[in-house]
């Protein structure tokens, strides 16, 4: 047998090298500046294999950090580590995403480090790179304190300097418990009895004296984490079980130098700027009262203003493109639930039943039970189909305390629901009518890019769904077939559709370059079959119907909070809760005229508001900016004389003085255009 092992570069060129060689062995090879720039390697099998899960969700599991038998069909791997068959490697520098993540993940692990020299008596929980940083969940009786916080950082920047390596150690699953339990390391018992099996060997990572249950990869040593920062301390209950000890979870982050640290920290301060929560009150859009409960959201005159121009924008396009509306009631009987499937796939998302006087009832949470009796109240012909019922419907949701976040996940919310009923011949027409739809909806309220992801079921747990292998194929190749349709690209998410169908998810992008899942377009094979539909075909027999749900804003809250956001607060014309602000210049003298420009305005459509309090004129202005009103009108002498207006725009300035017809035209151009611009 030969002991010899061929990798394949990224340029196609083979290399045979000895079984045992590392990553590191390669890369010098070919350069030893490349070997000091490479922080991990990727590799995959020259073989093809088909992987049984969802890689890119895996590498990201509890599962993923512990278990050191999982293989992929492509991993990140150290540059130590020894290869033993022949493999396709890329080399990952510093400008990969994946490295970052190694990066981050060893952060934690020299968080750690610190945390225990500094505090020895804590226990450790588990420490995993996130999107933006790294956290490590501990267990201490004594609180963390900001200070604590600050000298675990200068700790942490002194186990960088000491350029420890970090070494993988393999040993048995009997001795890592043993050795676990004699430390009263409780967390590292559970992780170890949960992702490992008996007979299994474990992997540990060692930098210095510290030593960690973990599967890895890291960074080389200690000195690679170059940039960091320890940001935050949060609670956190261990298992997410409010019975159990109370954790505490220190976030940080981590950089490959410091000038992305620092463009990381200007980023979160624009977020800060961002805040809808923040903006929500200072603009007076929106509140959550503690007396009335969380996740509840109170619309006031401004916010709600802004939610009838969306929801009516949305009534009429749904309208336009043959929707019919409909209105279901908030709470039904328990067994239509059961009926449905939510009552024993969804119910931990659900508020406890109630007793009512005949039956038990509980609020809903989706609005598609309610859509489907409608659809079943009459005989449908395949002449009537498509059906498609739209309604903008209030549902409930149970969310977990500390889940809840201002507009964006909240307990009670407002879905732009639809359910389209049609035969199977007509179900790829339909799923590209609600692309098109969503992409409407984004470019309307001012959204250029969004990403796509196509989420198909996990056949491995066939206990999480309903339905069988074949109306589940049939499912998702409808669904590809209408996004290759539009040529739009997607990715494949296994393992994260309904419970009773694969879905498409939209996201938005929105002006700092975050995602937002709002849009969602779902294939439902499953309802139509629960609750017995039926058609009458042209062979006169009688068929059931499939069925999709869609949903564009997503919740008109979530939407809402992701507008004000995108935005700033400084919302385009159309969408601006008071569009234009009248300053006369003296009450005395030019209030008159004020309000005639004001009644002239809002004859037109616009809505206006006129400051004619006895405050200075500056005062006056610097108040409708801070409002952030697109338009300020200010109205003196040679104004009321000349029918005109002087004009000032919003991050633009004073534009002098034009005709009040002149002024009146451009706004309803840019309200009927919906124009972003002003």
């Amino acid at each position: 047998m030969s002991n010899l092992i061929k990798i394949q570069l990224p340029d196609g060129s083979i290399r045979e090298v000895p079984k045992g060689t590392t990553p590191f062995d390669i890369a010098n090879s070919i350069s030893p500046r490349l070997a000091a720039a490479v922080v991990v390697a990727r590799i995959k099998p020259l073989t093809p294999v088909i992987a049984s899960t969802n890689e890119a969700a895996l590498e990201q599991s509890e599962e993923a950090m512990y278990s050191s038998h999982i293989t992929t069909a492509e991993r990140i791997v150290d540059l130590s580590a020894p290869l033993h068959e022949d493999v396709a490697l890329e080399l990952l520098k510093e400008n990969d995403p994946a490295a970052l993540k190694v990066v981050r993940h060893s952060a934690a692990h020299v968080m750690a480090t610190a945390i225990l020299e500094l505090f020895p008596e804590t226990k450790l929980g588990h420490g995993p790179a996130t999107d933006n940083g790294f956290f490590y969940d501990v267990y201490r009786t004594v609180p963390f304190t900001e200070a604590d916080l600050a000298a675990i950082e200068v700790r942490m920047a002194d186990v960088v300097k000491r350029d420890q390596p970090f070494i993988q150690v393999i040993e048995s699953r009997e001795q890592g418990l043993a050795d676990y339990t004699a430390q009263g390391e409780f967390m590292k018992v559970h992780f170890i009895e949960r992702f490992t099996k008996p007979g299994d060997e474990i992997s540990l990572y060692q930098n210095g004296e510290f030593s960690d249950f973990c599967r890895g990869p890291h960074v080389p040593s200690t000195a690679r984490v170059k940039a960091f920062k320890v940001t935050s301390i949060a609670g956190a209950y261990w298992l997410g079980d409010e019975k159990n000890q109370q954790l505490q979870r220190i976030y940080g982050t981590a950089f490959f130098n410091q000038k992305d640290l620092d463009a990381h920290f200007k980023h979160l301060e624009e977020v800060k700027a961002r805040d809808h929560r923040v903006l929500g009150k200072q603009l007076d859009l929106f509140s959550i009262q503690e007396v009335a409960g969380a996740g509840l959201i109170f619309w006031h005159p401004k916010g709600g203003l802004i939610r009838k121009t969306m929801e009516d924008w949305m009534r009429d396009e749904c309208v336009r493109r043959g929707y019919l509306l409909v209105y279901t009631p908030h709470i039904m009987r328990r067994e239509l639930w059961k009926i449905s499937g939510h009552e024993s796939h969804y119910a931990d998302n659900m508020y406890p039943p109630m007793e009512l006087d005949d039956a038990e009832y509980r609020l809903k949470p989706m609005n598609c039970p309610g859509h489907i009796l409608i659809y079943k109240n009459s005989p449908k012909s395949y002449r009537d189909l498509p059906q498609r019922y739209a309604e903008l419907g209030n549902v409930y949701r149970y969310e977990r305390s500390g889940t809840m976040h201002g507009l964006l996940r909240v307990r009670g919310f407002t879905q732009d629901d639809a359910h389209i009923f049609c035969t199977p011949a007509q179900i790829e027409d339909e799923v590209v009518a609600c692309i098109e739809f969503a992409q409407s909806v984004l470019t309307t309220f001012g959204f250029k890019d969004f990403k796509v992801e196509l989420s198909t079921w996990d056949p491995n747990k066939p206990q999480d769904y309903t339905g069988s292998p074949e109306a589940w194929q049939q499912a998702i190749d409808s669904l590809k077939a209408a996004l290759i349709r539009k040529n739009i690209p997607f990715v494949e998410i296994p393992g994260e559709a309904a419970f009773y169908g694969p879905k498409i998810d939209v996201k938005l992008v929105d002006v700092l370059g975050r995602l937002w899942q709002l849009s969602t377009v779902q294939f439902d094979f499953n309802l139509p079959a629960r609750f017995e539909l039926e058609y009458i075909g042209e062979d006169g027999a009688a068929h059931q119907p499939v069925m999709v749900h869609r949903a564009l804003f997503g919740s008109v809250e979530r939407f809402f909070g992701v507008l004000i956001e995108h935005y700033a607060g400084a919302f385009p014309l159309w969408l601006a809760p008071v569009q234009v602000g009248l300053v006369p210049i003296s009450n005395e003298k030019h209030l008159a005229y004020a309000e005639t420009v004001k009644q002239r305005l809002e004859a037109a459509g616009l809505r206006v508001e006129l400051d004619s309090s006895n405050g200075k004129m500056q005062s006056k202005i610097r108040d409708f900016g801070l409002q952030k009103i697109p338009f300020i009108l200010i109205l003196g002498d040679k104004e009321a004389a000349s029918d005109s207006v002087s004009v000032r725009v919003r991050a633009k300035g004073d534009e002098g003085s034009i005709p009040l017809d002149a002024f009146l035209d451009r706004a309803n151009r840019l309200v009927t255009s919906h124009s972003m611009e002003l």
